[in-house]
């Protein structure tokens, strides 16, 4: 995915967790922050910032904030729309015979539903794949959530049962940063999510881990990920 206008700014604080402050030529702006993540760790006074300059004039803000520089790390995409639009891209390089996004199963919502044909049987096997957008990072090792996810644990759940109804079952952490291969629960913050990680994986669910190349114009998984 690209993004089509870009501007370099330098992060001045963030006073909800939509909005950001942030110098750019110069001057304060108040800017959309594309992720309601805490990113703590992340967006502090004075980092080099990139964001994506929207055509809308019909917007409160001109800009969205897309991703942050991190010292010892390099870029960092924070954009929690980006996963999910490079997933699709990347399934569409995978051999599906089908990809349907938004799927809707049992309570939920998931990100990707997916069929393949096995021609010598004359049948399909499905898939079920939930994204997660991975930005926290601690001594070059990725951790999920970096708040509290309810939804994540949910999903988590939801991918167990279909597990269990044959189902191709998968969590696919995409890392939107550099250097970062390997994703862990983050218990500390949100020890029910590693328990039904934990759960998950003893029941099958297949859990991805996709490191990314990231550009300040853009984000893509890498070309040598894939799926089993």
């Amino acid at each position: 995915m690209r993004y089509p206008d870009i501007a370099e700014g330098k992060f001045i604080d963030r006073p909800n967790r939509f909005v950001a402050h942030v110098e750019i030529n110069g001057h304060p702006e108040t800017v959309h922050v594309k992720n309601t993540g805490r990113c703590r760790e992340l967006l502090l006074p004075g980092s080099r910032v990139i964001l994506n300059h929207s055509d809308n004039p019909n917007r409160k803000t001109a800009y969205d904030l897309v991703a942050v520089y991190k010292e010892s790390l390099g870029l960092v995409n924070i954009d929690s729309q980006a996963p999910n639009q490079v997933m699709k891209e990347w399934l569409s390089a995978q051999g599906f015979d089908v990809i349907h996004p938004e799927y809707t199963y049992g309570n939920s919502r998931m990100d990707f539903y997916m069929e393949r044909m096995k021609a010598a049987q004359n049948t399909s096997e499905r898939y079920l794949l939930e994204v997660k957008g991975c930005t926290l990072e601690k001594e070059g090792i990725g951790y999920f959530p970096d708040a509290p996810t309810l939804r994540g644990v949910k999903h988590l759940h939801e991918l167990i049962k279909a597990a269990g109804e044959g189902y191709h079952a998968m969590l696919a952490f995409v890392i939107s940063m550099p250097k970062v291969t390997k994703v862990l629960p983050n218990v500390e913050t949100h020890p029910e999510f590693g328990e039904a990680l934990t759960e998950a994986k003893a029941a099958g669910v297949q859990i991805l881990e996709l490191p990314c190349k990231v550009t300040e114009d853009g984000l893509e998984i890498r070309s040598d990920a894939q799926i089993r």
